[in-house]
């Protein structure tokens, strides 16, 4: 059997104003991966660790940091990093796979998901989490099989992280990275380098390793995404391009108007294949925040914790004082026997579908097998999607108090959902 071509079709979007229709600012991103892998969505409560503390991340040990920020976590359920999150000071990352000229090392280190979940935990501002990133890829680098599959398949990252003020893109060659500041309009990523000359901020040996390798002469202008970029490139690499055109021309017409709604719209678009559902990998999961820049409104993070997200519901999740656990989109955990932990990993598969993804596979099935059931389904799903979108922006425009009950609002509409699957 051919072994199916590796998931080369994530996208990130970031719009700030004067891009956004208020003054938010808005982040989205799709995770498209192998198409049964479960997407569960996880919250962690800030928390202070002892000193010395080791952490398990998904293949090695790092050390503990003494505080670490409440998160919202959307993430494959076999690691422990994440796809996408957020955290309680406003900020947002979602990482990209990338291949460069830069040799992929072939041992197990941090993955670019463990990567988003650290710069969440440990960074209160966007640029505090590039610097979160560079000193753990420093110090411990990047690598280790990114699917469950004994095959191996390995990349390296680009992130976009994001909080009220500003974005950053963060584009990685093993430990060597650049990053560029974005602070208006729209800007979107894609698995291919997109930073050229516009650079902000970079590793300090970048230039002076593409002179010794031989692909810099260190005449004229240095073009990071030229000097770097991959001479064999994945074969959907081309694909890959055309998504970011398309990504970039769908933000660019919205420019000066996005919105969540917007966003969202943006996230289930399949003409652009930036909902992807294609052969063995599709759209596993979604995600779209509103970040506004007046620190006295909450921040609003919609998750789907399903696949698909043209038939899926985007949820509110708002951090508050008191979250209600939603147990109904964990996935099931096996401790020492799961195939991820036993040595040599990877050699059997467990089901790890929670509640909510069960209930939705049943819904998919309804919707292929009998369209005017399905519709109707659609159209009743769509219908609660947006009286939360409606509430969200009462809330934000200060029509309605901020209400106590924030923290309950992921935990009540996915009870919602699954009784309309019922």
């Amino acid at each position: 059997m051919a072994e199916p071509e590796p998931p080369l079709s994530c996208d990130c979007f970031v719009s700030l104003p004067p891009g956004s229709q208020d003054d938010h600012v808005i982040f989205g991103k799709n995770s498209d991966r192998p198409r049964d892998e479960v997407q569960e969505v996880l919250y962690y409560p800030a928390t202070s660790h002892p000193s010395g503390t080791m952490l398990e991340c998904t293949y090695i040990q790092i050390p503990q940091a003494e505080h670490t920020h409440a998160v919202v976590l959307s993430r494959p359920s076999w690691l422990w990093g994440a796809e996408m999150g957020a955290n309680d000071k406003g900020v947002c990352i979602g990482n990209e796979a990338v291949w460069t000229r830069e040799a992929i090392d072939p041992g197990e280190a941090l993955l670019g998901m463990d990567l988003v979940r650290l710069g969440l935990e440990r960074a209160d501002s966007a640029w505090g989490a590039v610097g979160v990133i560079t000193g753990l890829l420093e110090q411990h680098g990047q690598g280790g099989p990114c699917r469950e599959d004994p095959a191996p398949f390995s990349y390296h990252n680009s992130f976009l992280l994001v909080d009220r003020n500003e974005a950053w893109v963060l584009e990685t060659a093993g430990k060597l990275w650049v990053a560029q500041k974005v602070t208006e309009g729209v800007k979107n990523i894609s698995n291919a380098l997109t930073i050229g000359t516009d650079i902000s901020a970079e590793h300090p040996e970048l230039r002076s390793v593409a002179q010794a390798q031989g692909w810099w002469s260190g005449e004229g202008e240095f073009c990071f995404n030229e000097v770097f970029k991959s001479e064999t490139p994945p074969a959907r690499m081309e694909l890959a391009k055309r998504r970011y055109s398309g990504g970039t021309l769908l933000l660019q017409q919205h420019d000066g108007s996005v919105t969540a709604e917007v966003m969202m719209s943006i996230l289930r678009d399949k003409p652009s294949g930036i909902c992807m559902d294609s052969g063995g990998f599709r759209t596993t999961g979604s995600m779209v925040s509103i970040l506004p820049r007046d620190p006295s409104l909450p921040c609003i993070h919609f998750l789907t914790a399903t696949p698909d997200p043209s038939r899926s519901v985007f949820k509110p999740f708002v951090f508050s004082e008191s979250v209600t656990p939603v147990s109904r989109v964990i996935s099931p955990q096996y401790g020492p026997d799961d195939p991820v932990r036993k040595q040599p990993r990877f050699q059997s598969q467990v089901d790890r579908r929670h509640d909510l993804y069960k209930a939705h596979e049943g819904a998919l099935q309804t919707m292929e097998t009998n369209p005017d059931a399905g519709n109707a389904l659609t159209e009743t799903l769509r219908m609660l999607e947006g009286q939360c979108l409606t509430d969200i922006s009462a809330l934000l425009s200060g029509e309605s108090p901020v209400e106590e009950e924030l923290g309950d609002l992921f935990f009540d509409c996915v009870d919602t959902e699954l009784k309309f699957y019922q």
